[in-house]
């Protein structure tokens, strides 16, 4: 397989930020961070990161791969549980130290591990009385498949199935 590689680094800011050049500024873990998006409705749906080769396995096939931090190996989103994200655009920010997806969902149409459609799927209060008693408030508690099923294994995020539902 032939991985895209990325263009040389710009000599000159400008160029990085007014060029055309795609040079990714990778952490010094070898990460850039990603936001993935609905390319249906500009939902959030959520964060992760790449490392240079999900990067170019991502422009390559055009599904959506990423770098996991706690397996510490390459994952393309779907692979254990079938909720793909075929990318419809890819982004970078003005210095290209992060990156924007935008992506349809194939399967049951969820991409958090928890079986909910976003990974953002609770809210904090904001304002006047907020810092008295921060609590999370479930704003889409609705699970598209059961996580214990998918997967085959439990953890604290699956078990809450059995409690929040």
């Amino acid at each position: 397989m032939t991985r895209p590689k990325a263009s040389p680094p710009p000599a000159e800011k400008a160029d990085i930020e007014e060029g055309t050049a795609f040079s990714p500024k990778y952490d010094a873990n070898g990460l850039i961070p990603v936001v993935v998006t609905s390319a249906a409705n500009g939902e959030v749906l959520m964060f992760a990161y790449m490392n240079d080769e999900a990067l170019a396995l991502t422009i390559e096939t055009g599904e959506a791969q990423f770098w996991s931090r706690s397996r510490k190996r390459l994952w393309r989103k779907g692979e254990e549980s079938g909720n793909t994200m075929r990318v419809t655009e890819l982004r970078t920010d003005c210095d290209q130290d992060a990156l924007w997806l935008k992506v349809e969902l194939g399967g049951a149409e969820a991409c958090c591990h928890t079986g909910r459609k976003s990974c953002f799927y609770r809210t904090l209060p904001i304002g006047k009385g907020a810092a008295a008693g921060v609590a999370l408030t479930f704003v889409e508690s609705e699970r598209l498949f059961d996580p214990d099923k998918v997967y085959g294994h439990a953890s604290a995020a699956k078990r809450t199935l059995k409690t929040q539902d």
